[in-house]
């Protein structure tokens, strides 16, 4: 209550309004305001400092200190300043335990930060760097050093600002809200990188809410859930070059086989801890160059609670994962990635994101990043919930995130985890639990129109990047541009390939013959997109069986199977992607919380299937014929796809320049096949590049002895053939060689 003997200049509803923090603006109240002072013009400074014993003013424009009154008995303080008066930031003294003194700047003593563009382009949905002024951010204003914490909250009664600093309590820092922007911020001086904090929302039905920040770029370790003053600007990179080089690369016509990673379970400490950023830097990174591989994509590294989600339900879209060290030591991996030549592409989710009560579900009492209405809100399959992205502000929080990962990480390549789920209302529902669009269709015009342009600002912003669709439909264009009507994807997962190749190869050999069209069918759509061939973690988990596992027959069947399937996809049009574990040949599942077997390598049969796909690499990135028209009918065509009582199939791979061609045949039968003829383009001499059976991959090493010429006979409608030797289970790829003048 207020002391009898002294006046303040508020009323006790005021006074009552702050102690329950319940004031529509503290910095109504607190701090310097403009005040009649003994008839002259001056000011009245106020803070609330709970448990303080005394509070001195220590102002610029006054030659001594003035003393502040304490005008009730739980912590408000009131001191008149004589005029003139300049109203810049000032600092309190105060004695919080006797004799003991704090001196610091007073928050409520400085201008609002934010300018009134940056919030209007905010609200638009078009301020692409928003990650550069919402969240926390260390932060010299007004001359003095502190942070700067923002966030969205609209509906919000209240929004504080919490942590160790002020003991947790939601009446000490409450923030300015600036206008109709929904954004809520304040200047704290003194606070820096490191500093642990939350945002306490009160609803405006009166509930108090305990909240990370959407735009922290660091989290505490799980299970701890609060947010991280981090500052981004300290880490020194080195790869000019690169990203110089990436900017002027085409990226369509370039070699690109893909090792696919789960950071948490690559590789562990004998203890079964974590690899750090820095030591998958030391280990991860000779590894897969030594692999021949070009690029390493990495399943999502942004902040998720919980290690069986994988990454796919993120609670810190703009923090680097805290499990595996600090966001300067994932760019250092990064960085020394680049320096390796290797690129490096993430996994980004902006489909869904889990319902967590410190995270962004009901974020301001309100159904504020999410739908209220569980038919548009709600993802049934995975108990998540969908981002509204009709809102700008939704719309804006997730595309300057995708920004940002490339900014701040140099991040190469961004695959956008399940966009089928995005594009399509009734996506996994039945009749009457969607709501079609404003046409009466099935279509997601507000996730459609954040997907084209989430590409479209990709590009415009990091030439030379890449996005990828996990897209399982047959949606037209995925990889088309968006002025050509298309999603904007540089190149979409072939889903399809995938399911079909390993139904095809799980097949029984004696069978295959009657499901030839999984393995040939592919060819009559590969392009009509830019198409990755994966074969990806989805297909090793979940009791579907490794891809070791998924192969018929005994263990040197299973190993020649999946030799076949690996060196199948090499020579397929597209780009290529691995699974870790894959060319280890796992005999288990792939389990998230241990490492992959990594034993199996002290057996030959290992040994040789680790080698074959290095070996695949090391040709794949050799051969322009492999990688250079992916994506143009002119770079296939086929020899022969209709033995299939023989289950033998063959075609040709072309290159930009006519004389770049590979013959490819693939035998899915154990039974060798002798004096097998294929037609060739020409004469002259086909020299044996790759043989999957051959004995240092653990295959009977049957073959051509180096390869094989050109006889002048008739078949397959050319004038030129080969007779070959088929190895079983195993493939062929052969060049012709120059004829020499005699």
């Amino acid at each position: 209550m207020l002391k009898q003997n002294l006046k303040g200049t508020l009323s006790p509803d005021q006074f009552k309004a702050i102690r329950s923090g319940e004031v529509a603006d503290p910095f109504d109240l607190l701090g310097a305001h403009s005040h009649k002072v003994q008839g002259r013009d001056g000011a009245v400074i106020r803070a609330w400092l709970p448990g303080a014993r005394s509070v001195v003013v220590l102002h610029p424009d006054l030659a001594g200190e003035v003393p502040a009154e304490e005008i009730d008995s739980e912590g408000f303080f009131e001191a008149l300043v004589p005029g003139p008066y300049t109203f810049r930031p000032y600092r309190l003294r105060v004695e919080f335990e006797p004799g003991r003194f704090s001196t610091f700047y007073d928050a409520y003593s400085f201008e609002p930060a934010l300018s009134d563009y940056d919030l209007y382009l905010f609200n638009q949905g078009n301020h692409y760097q928003i990650y550069e002024k919402l969240g926390a951010h260390p932060w010299h204003h007004q001359g003095v050093p502190g942070v700067l914490f923002a966030v969205w909250a609209p509906s919000a009664a209240r929004v504080s600002l919490i942590g160790d600093f002020n003991q947790w309590d939601g009446r000490r820092h409450p923030m300015r809200e600036r206008g109709n922007s929904g954004v809520w911020e304040i200047f704290v001086p003194h606070l820096g990188h490191g500093l642990i904090y939350k945002f306490e929302i009160r609803s405006g039905d009166g509930t108090l809410l305990l909240k990370a920040d959407p735009y922290a770029f660091q989290m505490e370790k799980r299970p701890k859930t609060a947010s991280v003053v981090c500052d981004l600007s300290g880490f020194t990179w080195t790869d000019q070059e690169w990203m110089a080089a990436r900017s002027r690369a085409e990226v369509m016509r370039q070699p690109m086989a893909v090792y696919e990673v789960h950071l948490g379970s690559w590789r562990r400490h004998e203890d079964g801890s974590w690899l750090s950023y820095r030591e998958a830097a030391d280990a991860l990174i000779p590894y897969v160059k030594e692999m021949g591989f070009t690029h390493i994509e990495f399943l999502p590294l942004a902040e998720h609670p919980f290690d069986g989600s994988w990454g796919y339900q993120v609670t810190g879209y703009f923090a680097a994962t805290s499990r595996f060290g600090a966001p300067e030591d994932l760019m250092y991996l990064v960085d020394r990635c680049h320096a390796e030549g290797l690129g490096v592409i993430l996994d980004w989710v902006p489909a869904h994101f889990p319902r967590d009560p410190h995270a962004l579900e009901f974020f301001d009492g309100t159904h504020l990043y999410e739908h209220a209405d569980p038919r548009l809100g709600a993802h049934q399959d995975w108990g998540t919930l969908i981002f509204n992205y009709g809102r700008n502000e939704v719309k804006n929080f997730l595309i300057s995130n995708a920004l940002f990962w490339l900014d701040k990480f140099h991040i190469d390549g961004l695959r956008v985890d399940a966009v089928a789920s995005m594009i399509y209302l009734d996506y996994s529902r039945k009749e009457g639990e969607w709501i079609p669009n404003r046409y009466g269709g099935r279509e997601n015009l507000e996730a459609i129109e954040l997907i084209k342009t989430f590409n479209t600002k990709v590009y415009e912003h990091f030439p030379g990047v890449m996005t990828i669709a996990e897209e399982s439909t047959a949606w037209p264009g995925v990889s088309r541009p968006v002025h050509l009507g298309g999603l904007g994807f540089l190149f979409k997962w072939n889903m399809g390939w995938m399911h079909d190749m390993i139904e095809f190869m799980s097949q029984d050999p004696v069978h295959r013959r009657y499901h030839m069209e999984r393995l040939t069918f592919a060819l009559l759509y590969a392009f009509h997109e830019n198409f990755i061939l994966p074969l990806s973690h989805d297909e090793v988990v979940h009791e579907k069986a490794s891809l070791l596992g998924k192969m018929p027959g005994d263990d040197w069947r299973k190993q020649a199977n999946l030799r076949l399937l690996l060196g199948y996809m090499y020579g397929e049009p597209g780009k290529k992607m691995l699974f870790m574990g894959g060319e280890l040949g796992q005999w288990s599942e792939w389990d998230h919380d241990r490492a992959l077997d990594w034993n199996l390598l002290e057996y030959e049969p290992h040994r040789g299937l680790q080698g074959f796909v290095r070996d695949l690499n090391r040709l794949y990135r050799s051969e322009p014929a492999m990688y250079e028209q992916d994506f143009s009918p002119d770079g296939f065509e086929w020899i022969d796809f209709r033995d299939v009582e023989a289950s033998v199939v063959s075609f040709i791979r072309k290159g930009l320049d006519p004389d770049e061609r590979l013959l490819f045949v693939f035998n899915f039968t154990p039974i060798v096949r002798d004096g097998y003829r294929i037609g060739v383009p020409g004469p002259g001499y086909y020299r044996e590049l790759l043989n999957s059976d051959a004995s240092i991959y653990g295959g009977s090493n049957v073959g051509l002895g180096g390869g094989v010429r050109a006889e002048e006979t008739v078949c397959h409608g050319r004038p030129y053939s080969l007779r070959l030797t088929l190895p079983p289970l195993g493939m062929l790829v052969l060049k012709p060689e120059p004829e020499r003048a005699s």
